[in-house]
């Protein structure tokens, strides 16, 4: 085989196409892989915007993320199931939007009953919720036992707040998941569901303040009141800003109190998602996690990019080069 189908951007800002490019040709220690799943991410969205420090050579194949088979290798048997993720993927090389993809570092063994769709897409939501809770939320280690804790997730319906909360369920916590209007039926099984803007539940738990421990993937000016809903001496832990970039603190009220706010950098604690992550892919393999999914032909890359960046995904979503 000569040539494979790819998406590439053309452009910064513009629309990705689908096109026959040459199959890659790897090299001495490099690892040639079929793709059968690619995941459409926000790194993606922000590299092809032309918004980010690293900027490919146009045109260039986007994706930093997906699943294969490996087809040959120094370092893996061919057949391997691997995920396929760093080693400068969609980045300073070819990334996972197409048939084919070589890389140097980027290919890890995983489960190879892991769903393709899955194995794409896991790693991010899955490693970001794991260190969130234990890591910087360390469960049990502040209000008594981890089944003394209470759990507020904000942003329950999406990738990274449904894994948190089903990961808080799995541990013994209470849960509470707030999600938007539509989003009720994608809250975990074992969470107390509660829509944002039930303004009288909300009255409640600002009033009753319930929890030890929120934990925040929506971001924006909302933070500030969730983490009054946290009694005195817990913490607030911060993931994403998909609702706001700022944030504004009456300083004598948050001093009184007395909730502290903990940022989640995983550029930072990349070894510790690397140590997590062979665990996390086992649970999602035996079906005790789960990770919603929509898949996307390769030639629709650009609705699913478009979906991305205005909202309209229910988890996360991938390209399937084989449709």
């Amino acid at each position: 085989m000569n040539s494979m189908r790819a998406v590439r951007i053309h452009g910064w800002g513009e629309a990705p196409v689908i096109e026959d490019v040459p199959v890659p040709m790897p090299k001495a220690g490099e690892t040639l892989v079929r793709v059968e799943a690619a995941a459409v991410a926000h790194l993606d969205h922000t590299v092809a915007g032309g918004n980010f420090d690293l900027k490919p050579q146009l045109p260039y194949v986007g994706g930093v993320e997906g699943c294969g088979t490996v087809v040959s290798s120094d370092v893996h048997e061919p057949g391997t199931r691997v995920a396929l993720r760093g080693g400068g993927l969609g980045l300073v090389r070819n990334g996972t939007w197409a048939e084919y993809v070589s890389t140097r570092k980027g290919a890890t063994p995983i489960p190879a009953d892991l769903p393709p769709e899955v194995g794409a897409t896991y790693f991010v939501p899955t490693t970001t919720a794991y260190v969130a809770l234990h890591d910087i939320g360390r469960l049990g280690s502040w209000f008594g036992s981890v089944e003394d804790e209470v759990v507020v997730v904000a942003g329950a319906a999406g990738a990274v707040g449904s894994m948190v909360a089903q990961l808080a369920v799995r541990a013994g916590c209470t849960v509470i998941g707030l999600v938007g209007a539509g989003q009720l039926d994608s809250v975990p099984a074992g969470v107390e569901a509660v829509r944002l803007d039930d303004e009288e539940r909300a009255a409640e738990l600002q009033r009753e303040r319930p929890a030890t421990l929120l934990v925040d993937t929506l971001g924006g000016q909302g933070v500030a009141e969730r983490s009054r809903w946290v009694r005195p001496g817990g913490r607030a832990v911060i993931i994403g800003y998909v609702a706001g970039t700022g944030l504004g603190l009456d300083l004598p009220a948050w001093l009184l109190d007395d909730v502290a706010l903990l940022p989640v950098n995983m550029i930072r604690r990349d070894a510790a998602a690397l140590e997590y992550a062979p665990l996390l892919a086992e649970l999602l393999a035996k079906g005790e996690l789960t990770l919603e999914v929509q898949s996307f032909p390769l030639a629709d890359a650009a609705k699913a990019l478009q979906l991305l960046a205005t909202g309209g995904l229910r988890g996360r979503a991938v390209l399937l080069p084989g449709t």
